[in-house]
């Protein structure tokens, strides 16, 4: 069982930046798709980053591509997320998610799940 622990939100300014910090215990997640999932208030969990075991490949949602970067550090077990020109729209519980074999897009094929952190942006 791995536990994931994120870290690292806050309040910011619109245009600001941030960067989420996952680190992963337990079961070594070096062969996992690790990605960055978030919820806004009354909304459903939507993805917004995922990084292959690699470190080489990522994938972004639409609507942060360009201005969030999604790294990994193998040997030490983490995932960064670096959030930069923050938008109100960004305002969201972001959570960590580990998924066996490829990027999760679905919430339904997360396999593990971190506590998440809050993240708010004011205009």
């Amino acid at each position: 069982q791995a536990q994931l622990v994120e870290s690292g939100g806050g309040a910011v300014q619109a245009g600001g930046s941030l960067r989420l910090t996952c680190s992963s215990s337990g079961s070594t997640l070096s062969t996992y798709c690790m990605g960055w999932f978030r919820q806004p208030p009354g909304k459903e969990r939507e993805d917004v980053a995922c990084i292959y075991p690699g470190g080489r490949v990522s994938e972004y949602s639409d609507s942060v591509k360009g201005r969030f970067t999604i790294s990994r550090d193998v040997a030490e077990n983490t995932v960064f997320l670096v959030m930069n020109s923050l938008k109100p729209e960004d305002t969201a519980m972001y959570y960590c998610a580990a998924t066996r074999g490829f990027c999760a897009r679905s919430v339904n094929h997360v396999n593990f799940w971190g506590q998440g952190t809050q993240v708010t942006v004011s205009s």
